[in-house]
């Protein structure tokens, strides 16, 4: 019965995953020392995957030893966002006011890493929001980044 649960709980977590960003780890750094694996903070970047030319970077702790490795340890809610225009804009579709663009999770089934887009219409500017949360609680932790749109260029809202 418990196995069932998981394995729907994680079908559910790949679903509503499919039509966010995806990361690619640029790089780590270890902070603390263990034999069997250590901790450390990554960066990893996700092209917002309906604004082209807008990369964010997250880093965030890692926790390592066995349950790291093993993919099981929850990690620290700490984390950090830059979004960056990286090249021309080009938003393929209205957008909605806010809305996750990427979600990771931080512990085995409980714990999620979010990255909200939000739209400032009033200034032409994307803003970008991460946080975690929990399946009961979340985390007060959290970090914002803006891009600003260039001028001429009007964010498309639903």
């Amino acid at each position: 019965m418990k196995r069932s649960a998981l394995a729907l709980a994680a079908s559910l977590a790949t679903l509503l995953g499919a039509g966010l960003a995806h990361a690619e780890e640029i790089a780590s750094v270890n902070t603390n020392f263990r034999f069997t694996g250590s901790d450390r903070v990554t960066v990893e970047a996700y092209d917002d995957p309906l604004v082209q030319g807008v990369t964010c970077y997250v880093s965030r702790a890692r926790t390592g030893g066995v349950k790291g490795t093993l993919g099981i340890a929850e990690d620290p809610s700490e984390a950090s966002i830059a979004c960056r225009q990286v090249a021309p804009i080009k938003i393929t579709q209205p957008l909605k006011q806010k809305t996750d663009v990427f979600s990771a999770g931080m512990s085995f089934i409980f714990k999620t890493l979010h990255v909200v887009r939000i739209v400032d219409a009033k200034r032409n500017t994307l803003v970008y929001l991460t946080y975690s949360d929990r399946i009961a609680t979340g985390s007060p932790k959290n970090s914002v980044t803006a891009v600003p749109v260039p001028e001429g260029t009007t964010i498309p809202v639903k």
